[in-house]
């Protein structure tokens, strides 16, 4: 081998020799690199499963009136979708016939007292028997109990509302003629309504009386109402294995109509838990880890759990996290288990990912953790 042949290979080992050095001197630095990340504490609060239903809303009380007796009407007192008080009468039916009865029924009880009071002073001198006191006296009471009766169908010739509430149409008009049974208006009581819900029965042990829950209906996009269970339902339907649940929501503002459709989320019994973001669980497979900062060191190190039941965007950890731990919620993906890691900001109730990207964008520029967000 000639001295130039050899000198181009010794040549050519030098450089490769150096090209794996500055690899291996690269890989380095980027192990050494630190990520930047945004954490949460891990904490223990109060926790409990929410149960998801469709309901049905219903007044708090709600009837349709109708007629007792044959007649025409003769007054009609409300309008379509009036508010009235107990008591108010409504309409009113022809009475004239019973009127006439009821003066002559007066007429005779006056009679018949004025016989009574005469025969009684009679007999308290002795000039009559006491026979004609109590015959006297039994008169005044068939009397009196006739113009109760007469008193009874006059109060069936005017429909008063039960309760407070809101009519619903006006479809009667003074001069129909009504029957008994004939639907004449409804009136519904809606400062409060009922929502009634089915629970499949394996969820029965979540639920009591009072328990908070929310509803959410299409008609008002992203409003919530809130309400409580007013009660459970005595017996488990055999075919779909689900009891039905009654809850009561405050509607001061008329908002909520009987009928309506209602998305219902409620709040099972409450326990402690200890809770965590959702964003920081890493699924792989059938399990789950997340990376746990050691505050000491700043280096993250990736961990196994074992989660419980999620809700609203956090998750119940069962094993593998200590209550305070502090663990990424954002920039997990490219940060390696025993990577050194620049904490951007703390998660918390009163501190959102958005609140610490804006925070740090004039500082740092456009953040790059905004595409993790």
């Amino acid at each position: 081998m000639s001295f130039s042949r050899w000198s181009h290979r010794c040549a050519a080992c030098l450089i490769a020799l150096w090209l794996v050095q500055m690899l291996l001197s690269g890989t380095v630095m980027a192990q050494d690199a630190s990520s930047t990340v945004i954490a949460s504490r891990a904490d223990t609060r109060a926790w409990s499963e929410q149960l998801s239903a469709l309901g049905t809303l219903k007044a708090d009380e709600s009837v349709t009136l109708s007629a007792t007796v044959t007649e025409i009407v003769s007054e009609v007192s409300f309008e379509d979708g009036q508010k009235v008080a107990a008591g108010d009468v409504l309409i009113r039916l022809e009475d004239g016939e019973e009127q006439a009865q009821l003066r002559a029924a007066e007429a005779l009880r006056d009679e018949r007292r004025n016989a009574l009071s005469r025969v009684s002073q009679l007999q308290a001198r002795n000039l009559a028997p006491r026979a004609n006191v109590e015959d006297s006296r039994a008169q005044l009471r068939q009397v009196e109990a006739q113009i109760d009766e007469i008193e009874a169908r006059l109060a069936a010739h005017r429909l008063r509302a039960p309760f407070d509430g809101e009519i619903g149409f006006r479809d009667i008009s003074a001069g129909s003629l009504v029957t008994p049974g004939m639907a004449l208006l409804t009136l519904d009581k809606l400062d409060v309504v009922k929502l009634d819900f089915q629970v499949p029965e394996s969820r029965i042990a979540l639920l009591s009386r009072g328990l908070p829950l929310t509803a959410k209906s299409s008609a008002y996009p992203g409003t919530r109402f809130e309400g409580q269970v007013a009660s459970i339902g005595t017996r488990i339907e055999p075919v779909s294995r689900s009891v039905t649940v009654r809850a009561r929501l405050p509607n001061d503002e008329r908002r909520l109509r009987p009928g309506m459709l209602m998305e219902v989320t409620l709040d099972g019994a409450s326990r402690q838990a200890l809770v965590i973001p959702e964003a920081a669980l890493i699924p792989e497979g059938r399990r789950q880890s997340l990376l746990v900062i050691d505050e000491a060191e700043m280096i993250a190190h990736q961990r196994n759990v074992t989660i419980g039941a999620r809700r609203a965007g956090r998750v119940e950890i069962l094993d593998g996290l200590r209550d305070g731990d502090l663990v990424v919620i954002h920039g997990s993906q490219a940060t390696r288990d025993g990577q050194a890691v620049k904490v951007l900001g703390i998660v918390d109730d009163s501190t959102t990912v958005a609140d610490i990207l804006q925070r740090s964008r004039p500082a740092t520029g456009r953040s790059t953790m905004a595409d993790d967000a």
